[in-house]
């Protein structure tokens, strides 16, 4: 849903009173966080989508790396999963579906956990994802609102996702201009998450479908400051700024872009295709890291030391409030 509108819609909700509810959804974060002990609490989140590549099996895989990808985010560690899905009742195999579950169970099996039932409902276009459930410390919960000034900005995948899966939907490229994306789509945030709780960070989001831009909004007007990007440094899929220049932005992409420039965001000598491509909404993107300067260097080499190796500093937190992109 677009996030002006999901905004919108938030609004009737009831403010949350439970003094066990550690995380809601007043900042817009990753996952919601639950005390059940002193020293634990459940971090819990959902997400399902439609078809975004044409294998099942890849798509259940993409689909589930996604759904955790808010829990690495959170500094939580997956526990247990259930899985939605939505299948039509004529027109496709069933065995497709079952590939779908196939795909999501291995991803979840390499992710450590098991899925442990779910709910299916009829419906004219494929959909799935999972509920997952992730344990915690509440004091090491990892949000998207403590950014501080003068942190630097670490982002652990490129950008283009939703770009490239268009563009192959429309035939406009093949299945190996495709790969590079899929195996990025594919790859868990579990080691990235693993080197900044190494390490130890202020704050971290993950990207997904309101964006690069449109999450880093979240974080610093949760956490009341600014950020300075530099738009040269934000790594990228191969052939995603040519697929924007010719049109192949989701409309989703298009959105979140609009979005930005209506909330202010300063875009300085910054082409319109790579506006739309830091805009892109992502499937199953990387982590978005504010982490103090002194420590970015660390970061950086465990991210390398466990195969991360796209991760690169982006831009900074800044105190005065405000995005600016150059």
């Amino acid at each position: 849903m677009d996030a002006g509108v999901l905004a919108q819609v938030l609004r009737v909700m009831p403010p949350l009173t439970d003094p066990n509810v550690l995380v809601g959804f007043e900042t817009s974060d990753d996952a919601g966080v639950y005390r059940i002990a002193p020293d634990l609490a459940l971090a819990l989140t959902v997400d399902f989508f439609t078809p975004i590549v044409d294998d099942p099996t890849t798509f259940g895989a993409i689909a589930a790396a996604n759904s955790l990808s808010d829990l690495y985010a959170m500094g939580a560690k997956p526990a247990v999963a259930l899985a939605v899905a939505a299948f039509p009742e004529s027109g496709l195999d069933k065995d497709v579906l079952g590939a779908i579950f196939a795909g999501g169970a291995a991803k979840a099996r390499e992710a450590g956990i098991a899925i442990i039932g779910g709910h299916t409902v009829k419906d004219p276009e494929p959909k799935y994802g999972l509920c997952a459930v992730g344990l915690i410390h509440p004091d090491k919960i990892v949000r998207n609102s403590t950014a501080r000034p003068d942190d630097v900005l670490v982002l652990t995948k490129p950008l283009g996702t939703g770009i490239i899966t268009t563009a192959r939907r429309r035939d406009a490229i093949g299945d190996a201009e495709l790969a590079e994306a899929v195996a990025s789509m594919t790859t868990l945030n579990r080691t990235a998450s693993a080197a900044m709780l190494s390490v130890g960070v202020d704050s971290a989001t993950d990207i997904t479908g309101f964006g690069f831009v449109g999450h880093l909004r979240e974080m610093i007007d949760g956490s009341g400051v600014g950020a300075a990007i530099d738009a040269s440094s934000v790594p990228l899929l191969d052939g995603a700024f040519d697929l924007a220049a010719l049109g192949h932005a989701p409309g989703g992409s298009k959105a979140n872009l609009e979005r930005a420039i209506a909330l202010g965001t300063s875009f300085v000598s910054v082409p319109e295709p790579l506006q739309l491509v830091l805009c892109d909404a992502q499937t199953s993107g990387g982590l978005l890291i504010a982490v103090p300067e002194e420590r970015a260097g660390a970061l950086l080499d465990e991210l390398v030391r466990g195969g991360v190796n796209r991760a690169a500093i982006v831009g900074r937190i800044t105190g005065e409030q405000g995005l600016k992109v150059r």
